[in-house]
């Protein structure tokens, strides 16, 4: 397996970059950060190339927000990109011949938007709040449900075949809900040992990610694994579903930041960083592992690493 860095991109002004989204379908990519940067940008299609002599087809700034754009999400199936900012501005973005405007802008005026997931056919979003209040929506803008929950977010996670919702909280709990805001059951978290925490509900560790692989089957004794749940502290917990009572168990030994499937499944990317000793910058890391845990590669760069796509 072969992991490299091919091209770097400048931000204007050296702007901070906080959220980045690869659609795979369409070739572009969105990029979020400081001060309502959002840039949409395109690659040539030049295969077998020199990649750092590939131009940008598509470099397009989009305007609509003021504070920090900290999510992006593409909706390939029907073409579609939505973001989010610190101020909670929500936006969907719609493209023409190649060029990006506004379809639908809202703002709640309550709570920062913590997490938002497009469900895998693309049909409806999840939208989460930090203080507990959950939006479903349509492609079309309609709003389906929504519910105040007892209980504050910080991730969400389509099931997917799109009938369950996982919420994970700040106190590193996973529940779980059906797809009309229904509650059915906690996740049982076992990536932890006796001694660190006394509950297999509530561990008390921050949440990094939960990363369920879209194509993953209904769970037969021959299915791979294809749902991460992944901790700050490095822990992570790899499941053939939501109700595995034998989840695969290991430590990636780096402060995780980020997680992604690659799209058949076989493969998934942690990205963190690791602090060596007494060195002052900590280096960033991705680390490479298959379905079954095993680390496959691991990719050194200069700088922490905060984003990373796949």
């Amino acid at each position: 397996m072969f992991a490299y860095l091919s091209k770097k991109i400048a931000m204007p002004n050296n702007t901070r970059v906080e959220s980045v989204a690869w659609s795979g379908d369409q070739g572009f990519l969105a990029v979020g950060g400081e001060k309502g940067l959002l840039k949409i940008l395109k690659f040539e299609d030049k295969k077998g190339a020199n990649t750092g002599n590939v131009n940008l087809t598509t470099n397009q700034t989009l305007g609509q927000h003021k504070g920090t754009v900290q999510i992006v999400m593409w909706n390939d199936a029907y073409r579609k990109l939505t973001t989010s900012d610190d101020e909670g501005l929500i936006v969907v973005w719609m493209n023409q011949q190649d060029y990006w405007f506004e379809e639908m802008i809202n703002n709640r005026m309550k709570s920062f938007v913590s997490g938002m997931k497009w469900s895998p056919d693309g049909t409806r979003i999840c939208i989460i709040y930090d203080d507990g209040a959950v939006i479903v929506g349509s492609v079309s803008g309609d709003r389906l449900w929504g519910k105040d929950l007892k209980h504050k977010l910080s991730l969400v996670e389509w099931s997917p075949d799109g009938k369950y919702l996982l919420f994970g909280t700040p106190e590193g709990e996973v529940r779980v809900y059906d797809d009309q805001g229904n509650p059915l059951y906690h996740v049982k978290i076992l990536c932890f040992t006796k001694q660190e925490t006394n509950s297999i509900y509530t561990p008390n560790f921050k949440l990094a990610a939960i990363q369920w692989y879209e194509a993953s089957k209904m769970y037969t004794d021959e299915t791979p694994p294809g749902l991460c749940i992944a901790y700050e502290n490095g822990r992570i917990q790899l499941m053939k579903n939501e109700k595995d009572d034998t989840p695969i168990v290991f430590d990636a030994g780096i402060k995780i930041l980020s997680l992604r499937w690659n799209p058949s499944g076989n493969t998934f990317a942690v990205c963190g960083y690791l602090i060596d000793g007494d060195q002052a910058q900590p280096r960033g890391i991705v680390q490479f592992y298959n379905n079954q845990g095993y680390h496959l590669r691991s990719l050194t760069v200069s700088k922490i690493l905060l984003i990373f796509i796949w």
